[in-house]
């Protein structure tokens, strides 16, 4: 293998990409890197130097699909820019986004490239956050912009630039401008497509990329800015059946802002209503009663504006899918506010006793003197607050439960009225199912949602416990269960 002298470095600084291919070895396959043609074609344009001895596009953006190598392709030009282009004491700072705590996924990934690659290994030192090597400094930052005050860095890389939608995210990629003082000097963002005034900062530099020259597929450069924006598959292992899968996976939306690249607004549809439909038998109904079989019940609560609904589900071992048992809707007035106990707790000990009640989930927002209530008659029942971990959590399994037919329902114009106007609304937390109109009535879907997350974490429940008794190991603790699922 070439070693890091004089003439080599010279060398690859006219064609770093052979740098890349000749000397960095890919961790995942322990063989040296090849590029993907759209790769090659950015880095061709991304370290043309001008007359005066600088970059000519100082601001980088690299947009591709989900799985296409970005985070990689950053950790590779990082390198490359700190052995070859860095000059004297280069500076790479690596920023978090705002789902990382410190490191960033590129950093980890650069560390990860010396470790497997010889050359670079033996000059390297390395450490949690901090990578010395060539007399050049790479760190780690988190998604902080006081913690970049002052830097001279040659280049800062941004992961994921759709997550920066806070005032504190924009300060952090202002305060890591290329510095004047350097003559290498750069800013890399490697991202997919966000949500359209959401995402604001990568949607400037999106529209500011557009209105550059076209210079190859995808490729735009001009001004100052390179910018790589793919909206088709860039990597072999993008095949038609892994796109079809996402199709199957995701949400209309998430699969054009993820898959495709593009901006959406964070309001779509929840479900097609055609997947809901196939999940609809004609044949069944309304479970009467049924005393051997356990329900998971889902309550959502209102007391005067919108509807209450009571959603009832259980997980069925045989097909191994969650069935509608039952559900029941209540409307109050403004005038006319809901009589909880009449309502709700009335029907929750119908249930009871009708079937056997596994468990019944409540947002204790509006329930807690209910919940009381229920509990001193012998109701099982468990908090669950409407965070935005839970109904992520209960909003994605439902979905999941829908598209891949694994639900059972019994026919009812209201609940597919209901589903309908159901949105899934996007947020840098997850998402979750809310409506597009205030007047819209959505709750037994939220409802649902709730038994039907039950049912399914108690359906895993039931399939490990077995399990461990045929191990013979200790039972398993249902809130690592729920964890799981």
């Amino acid at each position: 293998m070439t070693a890091l002298n004089p003439k080599s470095l010279k060398r690859w600084r006219a064609d770093p990409v052979s740098f890349i291919e000749e000397v960095l070895i890919d961790p995942e396959t322990n063989r040296p890197f090849v590029l993907l043609a759209a790769e090659r074609d950015f880095l061709a344009l991304a370290f043309r130097i001008g007359p005066d001895g600088r970059l000519l596009y100082p601001e980088l953006i690299y947009a591709a699909p989900k799985k296409s190598g970005k985070t990689t392709l950053g950790a590779l030009f990082v390198i490359t820019v700190v052995v070859l282009f860095g000059g004297v004491y280069p500076e790479a700072v690596c920023c978090a986004n705002a789902f990382e705590q410190a490191a960033s996924r590129v950093f980890l990934m650069i560390r990860r490239i010396i470790e497997c690659s010889p050359v670079l290994r033996a000059e390297a030192k390395l450490t949690e956050a901090r990578i010395g090597l060539m007399g050049g400094t790479i760190i780690a930052i988190p998604s902080d912009y006081g913690s970049a005050a002052g830097s001279n860095q040659t280049v800062a890389v941004f992961d994921e630039l759709w997550a920066y939608d806070s005032e504190r995210a924009r300060r952090l990629f202002d305060e890591l401008v290329p510095p004047p003082t350097r003559k290498i000097a750069c800013r890399l963002t490697v991202s997919y497509a966000g949500f359209a005034n959401e995402s604001v900062l990568l949607e400037e530099l999106y529209k500011r990329g557009l209105k550059q020259k076209v210079v190859a597929p995808g490729l735009y450069a001009g001004d100052g800015i390179l910018m790589a924006w793919h909206h088709e598959p860039i990597a072999p292992w993008q095949t038609e059946s892994w796109l079809a899968e996402m199709r199957r996976s995701l949400r209309p939306n998430q699969y054009l802002r993820m898959i495709e690249n593009r901006f959406v607004t964070s309001e779509s549809n929840f479900i097609d209503l055609a997947a809901w439909d196939r999940c609809v038998d004609a044949q069944l109904s309304p479970v009467v009663a049924d005393q051997n079989l356990s329900i998971y019940v889902g309550v959502d609560a209102s007391v005067r504006h919108d509807s209450t609904a009571i959603v009832a589900a259980t997980f069925d071992h045989s097909s191994k899918k969650v069935r509608l048992v039952f559900h029941r809707t209540f409307q109050p007035r403004p005038d006319d506010p809901l009589d909880f106990e009449g309502t709700i707790e009335a029907t929750i000990l119908e249930l009871k006793h009708r079937f056997r009640l596994a468990q019944c989930r409540f947002d204790p927002y509006q329930m807690m003197s209910t919940a009381q209530r229920l509990a001193n008659q012998g109701v099982t029942i468990e908090e669950f607050p409407q965070t935005a971990a839970n109904l992520t959590a209960a909003s994605q399994n439902l979905y999941e439960l829908i598209t891949g037919g694994n639900l059972e329902l019994y026919p009812d114009a209201a609940m597919r009225l209901a589903v309908s106007r159901a949105v899934a609304i996007e947020t840098p937390r997850g998402w979750r199912i809310g409506k597009e109109k205030q007047s819209h009535k959505i709750d037994v879907v939220v409802a649902l949602a709730m038994a039907s997350h039950a049912a399914v974490i108690a359906g895993g429940m039931d399939a490990m416990a077995t399990w461990c008794r045929m191990a013979e190991l200790p039972p398993l603790d249902p809130r690592y269960v729920g964890m799981a699922w």
